[in-house]
């Protein structure tokens, strides 16, 4: 049996998020922070159990080559869209604990598995967890060595503001790192990559959670914004330098960092 080759090429993708204040339809969900607060809240139960089986184990290890980018940095590191904290305790276990982290998210079921899960690993002294708004980021300029994204920039319609809030709250020499979803660009990858992600991901994920079209948003969501190179513009454009990014499983996640130099 042929593969339908419209599950081979993604919809065209645009350079730039869509313009300030502008709300994105999409099939399931739209990019509103009250339809995505409410996405995440739904999962919340459901999340890290999902998280491991649906990229059979991958996400360990993107976590690990992400974190990996603030070699050398310490003091306080900022977590934004913390989820259930997976990033923040990886951030503290790869420096030793020798620095703090701070993660915020803006859904709250979210937010208390995250704190369950550092108390229980008695990382409470080191990591603190907050609800907040990544588009208003409640900190002074230049408090933290470092700030990072993971999985979150995508569902975020204002990307520049909140790359721009990242960069305010970061000292000189600081870096800004984007963990993110991307389209695979090797012809395999390229192939498989869209009837697991339409087919596979939104049943299984719906079966398991009870909400199938949270699911369905997922690949919604990256086939909307799906290249690296996107991410790498928006960085340039809030004043980032150095700017580059390292693929990861084939295409299929990518780690996007700038350095800033004043």
């Amino acid at each position: 049996m042929g593969v339908d080759k419209r599950y081979l090429i993604p919809p065209p993708l645009h350079p730039l998020p869509p313009r300030e204040g502008k709300v994105v339809w999409m099939k399931t969900y739209f990019l509103h922070p009250d339809s995505i607060r409410s996405l995440f809240d739904n999962i919340a139960p459901t999340y890290d159990l999902l998280n491991h089986l649906l990229s059979l184990g991958r996400d360990f290890y993107w976590r690990k080559m992400a974190v990996q980018e603030l070699k050398g940095l310490e003091g306080w590191i900022l977590d934004i869209a913390t989820g259930t904290g997976d990033v923040a305790i990886e951030m503290i276990h790869q420096n030793n604990h020798h620095r703090k982290v701070f993660g915020l998210d803006f859904s709250e079921p979210m937010i208390k598995r995250a704190r369950r899960k550092v108390s229980k690993k008695g990382l409470s002294q080191t990591i603190t967890l907050s609800l907040g708004d990544a588009l208003s980021l409640p900190f002074r300029d230049n408090t933290f060595s470092a700030s990072m994204i993971a999985f979150g920039l995508r569902n975020i319609v204002k990307k520049e503001q909140a790359l721009s809030e990242m960069v305010r709250v970061i000292k000189k020499d600081g870096k800004v790192i984007i963990l993110e979803f991307t389209f695979p660009q090797k012809e395999l990858m390229r192939r498989l990559y869209p009837i697991y992600f339409q087919r596979v991901l939104p049943r299984v994920g719906g079966f398991i959670s009870g909400d199938r079209g949270a699911y369905a948003y997922l690949p919604e969501s990256v086939f909307h914004f799906a290249s690296a190179e996107n991410y790498e513009e928006i960085m340039r454009k809030v004043g980032l330098e150095n700017v580059g990014f390292q693929s990861l499983t084939g295409g299929v996640a990518s780690v996007i960092s700038g350095i800033k130099k004043c």
